[in-house]
């Protein structure tokens, strides 16, 4: 009796185990369009690897790809601009404004003869003074015709300014510039994978319409997985960044995992927390704890739930 007596009383004195339970996760990359259209392709389904670089969804939008070619359109209609800019006027404009100006400065010669016959004529009273003003006004217009040709004569053989040749390339530059813009966008309707990862999830089937920022599909890094704890704050008392301890995984036959911890957080606050005493105990913060294996461990995946001692890992 003596002997079972002291062996209860030694096992009751044994500190007993405080058993933590925990999840496996892991880097998850959520796959969103950054344009609008009708999913046409989706060659990975959920389940695949996937290497960086690889297609994931195909997506259709008409209309882009005819914005597209209108913006090439204008571009070439700008080009096509800049480069009649760049030639100068061409000779047969010259030669017709020549032409114009000669034409001109004969009507004003023709003008100023008619001018001066009338006003002779007018001072010996053989022609009226209606006449006379009919005359002026015609040589004021021959004259003011013939400074119009002249100086249009002169535009043609000066060429463009240098301020049209510059609104001629900004309208190139303006093309290329939504060239790219909407190449750009035509580009994102094919989505490529980012890294390599496996497919989580999957958010849209062919023949859906999407929307920029609507995920997808999800992806997981296998990788890079790691164990997540939420402690009290009392359970945290001497756990650091760069501590290890063994954990164990049930979907693992319970394997012993050596873990390193390198993420210490405080949770989010929550709307009871009080800084009093008024209960007769002070309301205690959870903290999440990261953990990560210290060697690769193969099959383990996200999801799964992992356990250790915390009394034993102090």
């Amino acid at each position: 009796m003596a002997a079972i007596i002291g062996l209860s009383l030694w096992y009751v004195a044994q500190p007993q185990p405080l058993l933590v339970q925990g999840e496996t996760d892991a880097t998850r990359i959520d796959i969103a369009a950054r344009v609008d259209g009708r999913l046409s392709q989706r060659p990975a389904s959920r389940g695949d690897n996937v290497v960086a670089g690889q297609i994931l969804v195909a997506i259709e939008n008409p209309q882009l790809l005819t914005k597209l070619k209108e913006a090439e359109a204008a571009r070439a209609v700008a080009l096509a601009d800049f480069a009649r800019v760049q030639v100068g006027t061409r000779p047969e404009v010259i030669a017709a404004r020549k032409a114009a100006l000669a034409a001109g400065e004969a009507s004003v010669t023709l003008s100023q003869q008619t001018y001066d016959r009338v006003k002779q004529l007018a001072e010996r009273d053989f022609a009226s003074t209606q006449r006379l003003d009919e005359a002026t006004a015609s040589l004021d217009v021959a004259q003011r015709s013939a400074e119009q040709a002249k100086l249009a004569y002169q535009e043609a053989v000066a060429g463009y300014t240098a301020e049209e040749r510059g609104v001629a390339q900004a309208n190139v530059a303006k093309a290329e510039a939504a060239i790219a813009t909407l190449a750009a966008q035509v580009a994102e309707l094919t989505v490529k994978a980012p890294a390599a990862a496996q497919v989580y999830q999957v958010g849209a089937e062919p023949g859906e319409y999407v929307s920029p920022g609507v995920p997808l599909l999800s992806l997981v890094d296998l990788s890079d997985v790691w164990m997540r704890f939420d402690l009290r704050e009392d359970l945290v008392k001497g756990l650091k960044p760069g501590d290890r301890f063994e954990v164990k995984v049930p979907a693992l036959d319970d394997r012993p995992v050596t873990v390193a911890v390198r993420t210490i957080a405080t949770r989010g606050e929550y709307a009871g927390w009080r800084a009093t005493r008024a209960t007769g105990d002070f309301d205690l913060r959870t903290f999440e704890v990261r953990a990560y294996p210290i060697a690769p461990l193969p099959g383990l995946r996200p999801g799964m739930s992992v356990y250790f001692d915390r009394a034993g890992a102090r």
